[in-house]
């Protein structure tokens, strides 16, 4: 089975807590803070496997969570960051963030990797809230959440020439023919369900080229296979449009001219850059007609219409070689299509965006977001100086200025997760 789309939940480590401890040194009784920091939550690494080539994997398992960070420890030991959790992909996917329909990398070459969910800080050790009036702290900061987010995968396939035509016009049968590839072949529409890949090693050139499941009028639409077969089309450099000179009207058989007008009027509703792809023409099954002015009359019509025309017969290999020969110059003239995004897009840290809401229920300000978590966590409410950083920290993040824009009053309840306490300027 081919699976080429994708949707799956990524969820990057969270950072270690930093801890409150002081030193309890012999002959040091006052040794100060000493609380380590926390560790940094693992990041999801996407990174290319050339051994890959479905997202099969992603088909059944859907979440992916990285190791979070250790929390911090005494005598100022930091604690272990979190390992990154490396995704494998074949090359040729895009990664899509679900919700804002970003394209966030685009990954081509083996190896190549981009960071999709970045893991959360680690907190810091009561070590460093000690000032000169503050000398023994007795909080500490939580670690940050890692960045979450569902992301759609898409596979488009990287072959330098696609086949491209009508079901059963031999498609598979060329690539059986000039490649070690073994597509399954049969006389029956839409013998060819995935794409087939093979490698051609023709005169001290190698490339790859691919068969490209039956597209039949409508598939734009999805009608047949569907238009999640056009995307392969588009990655590669040119196209060789294989027609069936064996069909015509007379047999109330599909004619070829109709086939390769149908067919690409499909290629430019699904895309402009598919309309604009180079093609060349190859008349195959001219070892069953036996109407030699027939295939003159197709060859002349193509030309007539500025297309390069091959007659050839994938079964018996006749005519392979001009095609192949001219293949070869072709893809030293045409250069690779551009990739959707020349350089990975850097993913925004969680904390570059507004992390909070607040909502105005029964008289009383609810106050949520997913860092509020970790400042909670960082509170002493016992201790005199940890209640104005955590104030400093309200006003910091933005949200007593949200509240005091919502038209907060003095005594008027504010609830932060299971906190509640009255408002005062």
């Amino acid at each position: 089975m081919f699976i080429d789309k994708a949707e799956i939940y990524v969820k990057a480590g969270n950072g270690g807590n930093g801890i409150v401890a002081f030193r309890r040194e012999k002959f040091e009784p006052s040794g100060g803070p000493a609380g380590g920091d926390g560790g940094r939550g693992g990041n999801i690494i996407f990174q290319v496997d050339t051994g890959l080539r479905t997202l099969m994997d992603f088909r059944y398992k859907k979440k992916y969570i990285a190791q979070n960070g250790q929390d911090g420890g005494p005598s100022k030991m930091t604690g272990k960051d979190g390992e990154d959790l490396i995704i494998r992909v074949p090359p040729g996917t895009i990664i899509i963030d679900k919700e804002s329909r970003r394209v966030l990398a685009d990954l081509t070459e083996n190896n190549a990797r981009s960071i999709l969910a970045i893991g959360g800080k680690g907190g810091r050790g009561n070590q460093h809230f000690a000032t000169s009036t503050r000398q023994a702290p007795r909080f500490a900061e939580g670690g940050a959440a890692g960045q979450e987010r569902e992301i759609i995968l898409e596979l488009k396939l990287l072959a330098d020439v696609g086949l491209l035509g009508f079901p059963n016009v031999g498609k598979s049968t060329l690539l059986a023919s000039i490649t070690k590839a073994k597509p399954k072949i049969a006389n029956y529409p839409f013998t060819t369900i995935t794409p087939n890949l093979g490698v051609v090693d023709w005169k001290n050139s190698s490339f790859v080229m691919a068969d490209i499941p039956g597209i039949i009028e409508g598939a734009h639409e999805g009608v047949g296979l569907g238009y999640q077969f056009l995307r392969h089309v588009e990655r590669t450099r040119f196209l060789i449009h294989i027609l069936d000179v064996s069909a015509s009207d007379e047999d109330n058989t599909r004619n070829p001219i109709d086939d390769f007008n149908k067919i690409n009027e499909e290629l430019s509703k699904y895309s402009h850059i598919l309309a604009e792809k180079k093609q060349i023409i190859a008349l195959n099954k001219i070892d069953i007609v036996f109407d030699e002015e027939k295939i003159n009359k197709l060859k002349a019509y193509f030309e007539k219409e500025g297309y390069e025309v091959y007659p050839i017969s994938a079964a018996t290999k006749k005519g392979l070689g001009k095609l192949l020969d001219r293949t070869v110059e072709l893809l030293e003239e045409i250069e690779p299509p551009h990739l959707i995004i020349d350089e990975f897009e850097q993913v925004y840290e969680p904390e570059s965006e507004k992390t909070f809401t607040i909502n105005l229920i029964n008289n009383e300000y609810i106050v949520e977001g997913k860092d509020l978590e970790r400042l909670i966590d960082s509170v002493n409410f016992d201790d005199l100086d940890s209640i104005r950083y955590f104030q400093r920290m309200l006003r910091r993040k933005g949200i007593i200025d949200e509240l005091e824009d919502m038209g907060i009053k003095d005594g008027d309840i504010v609830k932060i997760l299971d906190i509640e306490f009255e408002y005062f300027r």
